[in-house]
């Protein structure tokens, strides 16, 4: 069922919907997700990134270093706020950055997506290639990012939490908090 209510589209007027959030919650699979039920393009800022750079988000992290690719990331995410409404989902650390969150709140609708850690640690060590969790205890490292993250994750409008459970729960309560929020 695609929904494209007249309450959704007004939450639009600020532009793209932007999901934030840790690591392994489900941006990129709930952003595509979403983006197809309201009829809008989904845009993956780590493909962006990946496709600008000509190299994986690993590789970039592992021969520059994470101030290089933040530095990336930043400017990406700089051209994809171009005002036309669009789902994107950012890495989980993109928020973090004062420059590309000060961006997002202010010209986006902001929507952090969460999860408990057992959530996380079961999706991430689905997935290789995750550059903060190299050689790394997955539980210890989203814990402690975590801890660090969520007030600032808290600073989107809309708080969605992410449940085991399929995608499409999130989904819907993301539209359920859209219209809420103009």
């Amino acid at each position: 069922m695609q929904r494209n209510s007249k309450s959704t589209a007004a939450a639009l007027k600020r532009g793209p919907i932007v999901l934030v959030g840790m690591m392994g919650v489900g941006k990129s699979t709930v952003g595509r997700r979403l983006a197809a039920r309201i009829g809008l393009a989904f845009v993956d800022a780590d493909e962006e990134i990946e496709k600008a750079a000509g190299m994986s988000v690993s590789e970039i992290f592992e021969r520059f270093g994470e101030a290089h690719f933040r530095d990336g990331e930043r400017r990406v995410i700089a051209r994809l706020m171009d005002g036309a409404p669009k789902v994107i989902a950012t890495g989980g650390g993109a928020f973090m950055q004062d420059d590309t969150r000060a961006l997002i709140l202010d010209q986006a609708t902001a929507i952090w997506l969460d999860a408990d850690i057992d959530i996380l640690v079961d999706r991430v060590s689905r997935r290789e290639g995750r550059p903060l969790l190299k050689g790394k205890d997955p539980r210890v490292v989203l814990t402690e990012l975590a801890a660090v993250r969520n007030p600032v994750y808290a600073l989107a409008p809309i708080h969605v939490k992410s449940i085991a459970a399929p995608h499409e729960i999130a989904v819907e309560r993301i539209l359920e908090q859209l219209p809420a929020w103009q």
